[in-house]
Formats: structure tokens, C-alpha cells, sequence
């Protein structure tokens, strides 16, 4: 493996190397979490405008039945039943975000196989570009790497510009999860499915899998079912964070910048996610909706950590039940501790995006006191995008935050948490950011 690191340099500049803390989940097959007694279906699953309910309470639906249609909106997409049971109702419930959203609450029949329903069977091959565009919308797909940007809009945008290759991003860089490892790892066959359907829908000839050096068991997996003509082929990356961020993937794999406020396909390239793609090999020929994913649940306390199939709408409580939680309080964290999202309510559900459920106890981030800066410019060395963190920082402080976009592209930085993460004055820099960009948007609307 060192040798490996010294011969393969496909990296980028900066970034740091965390703990990887992924030995816990990283050998254990996928199991399917046990069905819980009732489903929470946010109908804001996506960055678009959220889906509109087409069930009533009390209405039964069956497992994978569409309850909800996509809004006017272009990045909004329907939403299907993820469990055969009864709309208990149709309320305001918790998301991960903080504000209450409408949801559709589904109470779970429990003598049900819970056998998804299966639409009109559809061969990618015979189908136009459109066609397959228009199917991946219908079955509700967004990006599972936790954008949750619908799918269908980005490859509708990519048809618009000469697309030579897609990427499948399976770097996965993040400390604890290991999702998408174990998608790659345990359904071949689908991830390369979904590669072909997303290369027809752009017009690609060329697809490459892309891992990070830490995962050669993938490569092994995939090396005797990629195709002859070498249409796919898999590429391995330095372990580095953040190499999984799609402006860090492309020059590690490409040696090109994508510039700044452009696109992928500006370049000529598709950017997804591994188990996005594994997702739509496995439901666009059978004409089903995305109802549930593969999720890591790690951390400490928990008795039978893993990666699990788990519905969409799941509550946090039931997977804390089902995994055996043992401890007295932990920080609970939908995504990784680099940028998941810190939840406060257990009845928050798993959305379309959740890729992990990380529960930290003594391996939480203690409360430190916070000094000020000693312009080290450690983080200036760990910036991925080559921003200067410690004179937004002071800025920040200052409520200088025009100053801060205008003079330092602050709308640049995507939140990746190097810098916090670097910092030996422990400046919460990213939560900085944060706010700054919101009081920026506040005023604009002013």
C-alpha cells in the first residue's frame, strides 16, 4: 500500500488526513435494518421546491407507491412510500435542518412482505436520451452523496454541453462512513448498470470509477465485469480529504481546474456518486422509486454498528434502538463529522441524502477554548481551494461580511471543515462562514 501511494500521485494540492475510524463497519456485509413502525416522509427531499402529497390520511398505500408528485419547480422530484402501511397523517414533523417541514407519516402494516411494487420494465437500451432522463425523475432520484440535487436536472443540464466522460465518485473520503464502499463492493453489477444508463442519457464513451487507495478490494471486485472494450475502467486517487469534492476529484483524476462558478460539464465531464449510480442500475430497468439506501451507522455506544438498507423515513430512535445503542446521551450526526449535519430530536427520519448515522460520545469533538489567532497559516496550508481561512475568520469576527465575499470569495469555500479541523487556536472557522454567508443572503433580499 505505501509503494502504491509513492507510484500513484493523483491528488491535489492541500487537504488534510484525518482518522480514518472505518475499521468498525468497513468488513461487515450490508444487513437490512429491521421495518420500523412508522415511516416520517418529509416531502422536502430535495434542493428544489418540495413534492406535493397525493395521498389522504387514513389512505393505505402499498410499498414504492408514488404518494407525492414533483413540484413545478425543475429540482423538484416525486416522492414514493417507502413501507406498505396506513397515512396516519400529514403534518409538520423535525427534519435535520431545524425547521418543522410537511411530512407524510406512514403507520407500517405489520403482517406485510413489504415487497416494493414494480412499474412498466424498461431497457435503457431502447430508450432515447429523454426517455431515460424523464425515468431517473419519475423514480425520484437525487444525489446520494448528500446534496440531494435531482438527478434527472443534472444530467438535463449536462445534455446541453458535449459530455466525453462520467465519473463515479466512490472516494469517499469522509471519517467513519463507508457506504458507498460497500456499494461498490456488494453490488457490481448495478453500479455498473447505472455507469451505462447515465453514459447513454449524456452521450459519454468513456466512464471511470473513481477510488481512493484505501478501497483496492473495489478494484478487485470490478476488475473482471468492466467491459471489454474498455469503455469503464476504474482509477485509484490518493486517500486524502477532501477528494471526494468534485472540483478535487476532476484535477486529481484529469490534472484540470474546474473554474470557478462552472459546472462539470463545462469540461466536458459528468460527476455522480457511486451508489447513485448503483441505485439507478437497480431501479430504472424495473421502473421502481427510490425508497430506501444503504446507510453506515458507526460511532461509539452502539452494540452492532454497519452499514445497513434502511427505508427512507426511518427515525433516528428506531435505528438506535435496532443497533443496540448502550450509551447515556451522544452527539448524533446525519453524514460524517467533517460536514454532517448535528441533529437534536430522535424522531428525525433518514432522508433520500442520509449516506451515515454517526453517534459520538468520547470520540466527540471535547469543548475547547478558543484563542485567537496566531497567524500560523496552517490553515491556509490545509485549504483545498486555496482560500486564505484565517483573514475570513478575522473578518467574520469584525462582521465584515461583504468585505469577506467581495474581497476574499467566501461563496467559494463549499464548508469541507479543513480548516476548523487544523486550527490550533480552535476557531470554529466553518460555522464563521456560515454565518456570514446567511447575513450575505439576508441582505441581498433586504
Amino acid at each position: 500500500m505505501n509503494l502504491l501511494r509513492l507510484l500513484n500521485r493523483k491528488t491535489f494540492p492541500h487537504g488534510i488526513h484525518p482518522p480514518q475510524y472505518k475499521e468498525e463497519t468497513h468488513d461487515k456485509p450490508t444487513r437490512r435494518l429491521a421495518f420500523p413502525e412508522q415511516v416520517i416522509l418529509p416531502l422536502q427531499q430535495n434542493i428544489g421546491a418540495p413534492s406535493i402529497a397525493i395521498v389522504r390520511k387514513g389512505q393505505m398505500v402499498e410499498r414504492g407507491e408514488l404518494i407525492a408528485i414533483a413540484a413545478p419547480d425543475k429540482l423538484s422530484v416525486p416522492l414514493h412510500a417507502s413501507v406498505e402501511g396506513t397515512v396516519r397523517d400529514i403534518t409538520l414533523m423535525p427534519t435535520a435542518t431545524g425547521p418543522k417541514t410537511r411530512s407524510s407519516i406512514i403507520q407500517t402494516l405489520p403482517s406485510s412482505p413489504q415487497i416494493p411494487v414494480t412499474g412498466e420494465q424498461q431497457d435503457y437500451r431502447q430508450m432515447s436520451r429523454e426517455e431515460i432522463i424523464a425515468a431517473i425523475r419519475d423514480m425520484g432520484m437525487v444525489g446520494l452523496g448528500g446534496a440531494e440535487f435531482p438527478t434527472y436536472a443534472k444530467l438535463a443540464t449536462s445534455m446541453q454541453h458535449d459530455i466525453h466522460t462520467v465519473i463515479a465518485n466512490g472516494c469517499e473520503c469522509e471519517p467513519f462512513i463507508t457506504t458507498d464502499f460497500r456499494v461498490m463492493l456488494e453490488n457490481v453489477q448495478n453500479l455498473l448498470l447505472g455507469m451505462r444508463i447515465v453514459m447513454k442519457a449524456v452521450a459519454a464513451e468513456k466512464g471511470i470509477i473513481a477510488i481512493e487507495d484505501n478501497k483496492l478490494e473495489v478494484m478487485t471486485a470490478l476488475q473482471a465485469h468492466l467491459p471489454e472494450d474498455g469503455s469503464i475502467k476504474v482509477e485509484v486517487v490518493e486517500t486524502k480529504y477532501p477528494q471526494g469534492a468534485e472540483q478535487m476529484l476532476i484535477y486529481s483524476l484529469l490534472g484540470v481546474a474546474l473554474p470557478k462558478g462552472k459546472l462539470p460539464a463545462s469540461l466536458g465531464l459528468e460527476v455522480i456518486n457511486v451508489a447513485t449510480a448503483a441505485e439507478i442500475g437497480a431501479l430504472l430497468p424495473n421502473g421502481q422509486g427510490f425508497i430506501e439506501r444503504t446507510v453506515t451507522i458507526t460511532g461509539d455506544d452502539l452494540e452492532n454498528p454497519g452499514n445497513y438498507r434502511v427505508p427512507i423515513g426511518t427515525s433516528l430512535q428506531h435505528i438506535l434502538d435496532e443497533t443496540g445503542f448502550v450509551g447515556e446521551e451522544a452527539e448524533l450526526i446525519l453524514g460524517g463529522p467533517m460536514m454532517g449535519q448535528p441533529v437534536a430530536f430522535l424522531d428525525t427520519p433518514v432522508h433520500k441524502g442520509t449516506g451515515a448515522v454517526l453517534v459520538l460520545d468520547e470520540r466527540a469533538t471535547p469543548n475547547r477554548n478558543v484563542q485567537p489567532c496566531i497567524k500560523c497559516a496552517m490553515c491556509v496550508e490545509a485549504c483545498p481551494i486555496h482560500l486564505n481561512p484565517s483573514a475570513l475568520g478575522l473578518l467574520a469576527y469584525k462582521h465584515r461580511y461583504q468585505e469577506m465575499q467581495e474581497q476574499f470569495h467566501l461563496n467559494n469555500c463549499f464548508e469541507c471543515g479543513s480548516c476548523s479541523f487544523v486550527c490550533p487556536s480552535n476557531i470554529p472557522l466553518v460555522q464563521l462562514f456560515r454565518v456570514a454567508k446567511a447575513m450575505n443572503r439576508e441582505r441581498k433580499l433586504q
